[in-house]
């Protein structure tokens, strides 16, 4: 489609994490029924995290990236939420390939993440491969994927 922009994503900054905060409260807590008390944690403070805003400046789409948190070299991705409104429009994908990119400049070679069953298709797209059975983590059914970076 001519004049259509896909989104772009950045890394946040503290100034972000308020918007990015309540983003994933809206959609972990609110919308998934996560416990509140798993959704945020310590390592949220050590994570690089990404963002997408949409047109009108709202954060609609974020992740985060804990580098070496799945072993040495492969670092781990998680809290990919997207707002409900713009799912499907490429947000979520763009603030994944913001994290992947942060991974290599970090000289991670592989990244690994615990989708959720629901969106194994989106990660099956950005290329990664389902590794193990499936199991359950805050009451939703997730399996491991990976991608080995380039």
């Amino acid at each position: 489609m001519a004049g259509v922009v896909a989104p772009s994503a950045r890394l946040a900054t503290p100034a972000d994490w308020p918007e990015v905060s309540a983003l994933r409260t809206r959609v972990f807590v609110a919308e998934q029924g996560v416990p509140a008390e798993l959704e945020h944690d310590d390592r949220d403070a050590t994570a690089v995290h990404a963002l997408s805003r949409d047109d009108a400046g709202r954060v609609v789409a974020t992740g985060r990236l804990l580098p070496d948190a799945a072993g040495p070299g492969r670092a781990l991705v998680g809290r990919m939420a997207a707002d409900a409104a713009v799912r499907g429009r490429g947000h979520g994908s763009a603030v994944l390939a913001v994290l992947e990119a942060e991974a290599a400049v970090r000289g991670q070679r592989v990244v690994e993440l615990h989708a959720q069953v629901s969106a194994r298709g989106f990660y099956d797209r950005a290329g990664y491969a389902a590794v193990g059975e499936e199991y359950e983590e805050a009451g939703i059914v997730h399996v491991t994927m990976r991608k080995e970076l380039r």
